[in-house]
């Protein structure tokens, strides 16, 4: 009877020119290599997508923007806040995919081997010793094809995966504290930014008309020196006085020119776009002092348990004492099971479809010598997170002093400069009176108009600093508006949630 071996033979020539043209491709293709700096179209490209990307979804500015509505643009548009609320789906995307690593691992794999000369043994007689009379045999086709679906877990690595879940946790917890300083920095800024416009709207008027009679006044006296009516001294120290007067005006208005559009980008629009065209509301301001009235022991109380800054100290503890047990599971042996289903295309084989299981236990006697290191390492960064707990604790109770104390001072400033702002307005509509009748020379309006002009600014910048130190108080006892989903809020509805959490701030009410 005549025996026949199966094989699949192939060119072997055809082969070695496949091989040699693809290590010839591959070579050449690593050697060619270079940088490939971005165009200039490309970046133009880029930043036009940039720019859509930002501008999209974002309402049309209304024409009068109130406070509640400027602060709620900056928390929805905000490029700043849009990246701090990204980074928080980041790590929370991540705490999530994380919780997939405690499961077991189920690998299905497929697989193809060639060779180009068959696999041919020979044998030896396990008795004498001797080669085989038979002749070389061959055990295996030359190509075949492998399927396997195989289940495996580690209670190591079940463990390890546990605790690195929890730290995600916490690092998620950490980013979105992070993310609500974040709305603390951008309220504070937006108010401030908005008492500038509504100052640069008050004084705007203001300053035109004192300009005007600035260079009336100004040509005046230059055609009097002109003349030589008078001593050449008083004209000089005439024109001094005026121009004195005009530097202070033209500093004024530096200083308010950039306030329209540092508050149009924290409201997420373009620096060159909408500057213009509409206005902010000045409501009605008064120097609430119900906070100041509550005793600095509820506020401590308070920032104790909601300022950002402790949260993010306090998970930070969780997380190393987290890292502590899995340093600690390291010391512990590794026990995995696995379990698989198999199958080949190889002829040879009998049984071509086979099933395997397996238990396993491991442990790495050279990793103790680490441990007592590892441990000592994982038990000083648990110490360090408390101290770095407690010093912020620390920190944390010293700023509610300071901040009471600076809003205030910053109450108290602003008082006195709404009192001295309403005595230089009615002075000078006194002095522009007698300028009318005479009795007082234009110098004499001019100056008491930029007095007045100089208090009114004073007395806005007050205003914006008692803003800015309400909004430091706000945010180190962490009371900012609490608005759930701010991201897909309808700005309408976001603009009236932070109108309610601003009245109960001014109100002295607790969350």
């Amino acid at each position: 009877m005549n025996t026949s071996i199966p094989s699949r033979r192939a060119n072997p020539f055809a082969l070695r020119a496949c091989y040699l043209l693809g290590g010839t491709l591959l070579l050449s293709g690593c050697a060619s290599f270079n940088a490939q700096p971005l165009t200039e179209a490309e970046l133009r490209d880029q930043v036009q997508a940039d720019q859509l990307k930002l501008a999209q979804d974002v309402a049309p500015l209304s024409a009068t923007v109130s406070l509640e509505e400027a602060i709620a643009r900056a928390i929805k548009y905000n490029a700043g806040q849009r990246l701090r609320a990204m980074e928080e789906a980041v790590a929370t995307g991540t705490f999530e995919a994380s919780k997939y690593d405690m499961l077991p691992k189920v690998v299905a794999a497929a697989g193809y081997r060639y060779r180009d000369r068959d696999l041919i043994t020979r044998s030896v007689d396990s008795v004498t010793g001797r080669p085989s009379l038979a002749n070389p045999y061959i055990s295996s086709d030359r190509d075949a094809t492998t399927a396997s679906l195989g289940f495996s877990w580690s209670l190591l690595d079940f463990g390890q995966s546990y605790y690195a879940a929890r730290q995600h946790a916490d690092r998620a917890l950490i980013a979105g504290e992070r993310r609500r300083k974040a709305i603390h920095t951008l309220v504070q800024d937006v108010r401030i930014a908005y008492w500038r416009v509504a100052a640069s709207q008050a004084l705007e008027a203001s300053l035109r008309e004192a300009n005007k009679q600035a260079d009336l006044a100004l040509d005046d006296v230059r055609k009097a020196e002109a003349e030589k009516l008078r001593s050449p001294i008083e004209p000089l120290r005439y024109q001094r006085q005026l121009l004195e007067n005009m530097r202070l005006l033209e500093t004024i208005e530096q200083e308010l020119s950039s306030a329209r559009i540092e508050l149009a980008t924290l409201m997420g629009l373009a620096p060159g776009q909408a500057t213009t065209g509409w206005k902010v509301a000045e409501p009605q301001v008064a120097a609430h002092q119900n906070w100041l009235n509550r005793p600095v022991q509820d506020m401590e109380a308070l920032a104790l348990v909601r300022n950002p800054d402790l949260r993010e100290s306090q998970y930070g503890a969780r997380i190393a004492q987290e890292e502590t047990k899995r340093v600690m599971l390291r010391m512990f042996p590794g026990l995995s099971f696995n379990y698989g289903l198999n199958h080949s295309s190889d002829s040879y084989l009998i049984n071509d479809s086979w099933r395997d299981a397996g238990l396993q236990i491991s442990f790495n006697l050279l990793g103790l010598l680490s441990m007592p290191a590892q441990k000592q390492l994982a038990e000083a960064g648990v110490e360090l997170a408390d101290q770095k707990r407690m010093a912020t604790q620390m920190a944390v109770l010293s700023q509610v002093h300071i901040a009471r104390l600076q809003f205030a001072n910053a109450v108290h400033q602003y008082q006195r400069a709404d009192t001295i702002a309403q005595v230089d307005q009615r002075l000078a509509q006194h002095v522009d009176n007698q300028v009318i009748a005479e009795k007082q020379t234009r110098l004499d309006g001019v100056s008491q108009q930029t007095a007045s002009i100089l208090s009114t600014l004073r007395r806005y910048q007050a205003l914006s600093n008692m803003q800015a130190a309400g909004s430091r108080l706000q945010a180190t006892l962490g009371m900012e508006p609490a608005i759930d989903g701010s991201d897909s809020l309808p700005l309408p509805e976001l603009t009236a949630a932070v109108g309610q959490a601003l009245q109960r701030w001014e109100a002295g009410q607790l969350q």
